[in-house]
């Protein structure tokens, strides 16, 4: 999640976990703990693009990590306020509360987190909230905001803060449940146009829980459709978008493509722009939310050889993220809320070549 919904959270755990103990201390070290986190990314200064891709949410995110830190952590602030006179368990318990809180609001975004790391790199991802919803964060930030001001003596602030938890925590199980009812469309969408299908992933699109996005996957390409909460009748209409696994024939052994691979889970596509390939990750979209007939994919990674002697011969090649620009956001907005309220018409007909640099 972003920045601020991560600090929102840390800090209303913080609160909740010490609050009325502390006082304000808790959920100002509870933010603080929450973004801790996020901080894997200084490393980058010693890794190349590919060890950034796997470093990021690794070991930093993960319940290992959490669980031996935090007597660390804990034993170091309640030296720290010796005068509050809480045992370095409770300070323990707020720590682990926000690291562990971090990661699992992460792991039900689309990114992935390694949650079992260093056993396991596999990357959990529910795929069930936007990096970015305000309807999540807002009840954080005013619960928490009001403990923050509110008089300590009558405890006014601190329920407010759990009532923040309860109705972000609320939000997100329905997240949840908008999942579980757009799912069985897709599929039956799917069967209905006799698309035969291996596998497939849904998402939310921007800023919202109600409209969905399906990427589905045949085995030699992908088939992407959105769905609202909201529509009314089964319609749903999928674009294929060729896979093009075959340009990447030749770099199956190099360490980069192996790593995208791996992140992206198979839900990609390459595109060859003449200057050299691209790789794409469809499960973060498009710039404009599939909604109309052509648009920029969102994570683009241009791989380039990078010839030297010193590196392995699997690690010749490596890549350089690109980020599309966004010059028609408003206009993408204003279709995708409507989209979002069940208005088909805001959806451009789907065709089959997916994007602009589809080729």
């Amino acid at each position: 999640m972003d920045s601020l919904t991560q600090a929102a959270l840390g800090a209303a755990v913080g609160e909740a976990v010490l609050g009325r103990r502390v006082g304000n201390k808790a959920p100002l070290w509870g933010a603080a703990f929450g973004t801790l986190p996020d901080l894997d990314v200084l490393a980058n200064v010693f890794l190349d693009p590919v060890g950034e891709l796997q470093f990021h949410r690794g070991l930093s995110h993960s319940f290992f990590f959490a669980a031996v830190t935090a007597p660390l952590f804990g034993w170091l602030l309640a030296r720290w306020h010796r005068d509050d006179a809480v045992p370095a368990r409770g300070w323990a318990c707020l720590v682990f509360a926000a690291f562990v809180t971090h990661a699992l609001i992460d792991a039900c975004t689309t990114y992935g987190t390694q949650l079992f790391q260093p056993f396991s790199d596999y990357p959990v991802s529910f795929n069930t909230i936007f990096i970015i919803d305000p309807l999540y964060t807002l009840p954080l930030l005013i619960g928490v905001g009001w403990a923050l001001i509110a008089s300590r003596t009558r405890g006014l602030g601190h329920r407010a803060n759990t009532v923040g938890l309860v109705l972000s925590t609320a939000y997100l199980l329905c997240t949840v449940a908008a999942k579980a009812i757009t799912w069985p469309a897709f599929e039956r969408a799917l069967a209905e146009q006799g698309i035969r299908v291996e596998r497939m992933m849904t998402t939310p699109t921007p800023l919202n829980a109600l409209l969905w996005t399906a990427i589905a996957d045949d085995g030699e390409a992908l088939w992407v459709g959105l769905r609202s909460v909201l529509d009314d009748g089964p319609e749903v209409r999928f674009r294929r978008i060729p896979r093009h696994a075959d340009r990447l024939a030749s770099l199956q052994d190099q360490r980069a493509v192996r790593v995208l691979l791996w992140f992206s889970r198979g839900y990609f596509t390459v595109s060859d722009t003449g200057e050299g390939l691209v790789f794409h990750d469809l499960r973060f979209g498009r710039s404009d939310a599939w909604l109309t007939d052509r648009g920029a994919y969102i994570f683009n990674f241009r791989l380039r050889p990078r010839p030297d002697p010193t590196r392995p011969p699997d690690d010749q090649w490596t890549f350089e993220q690109a980020i599309p620009s966004f010059d028609a956001r408003s206009a993408v907005l204003g279709r995708l809320w409507r989209r979002m309220w069940g208005d088909r018409a805001a959806e451009v007909a789907a065709g089959t070549s997916g994007a602009a640099g589809d080729r």
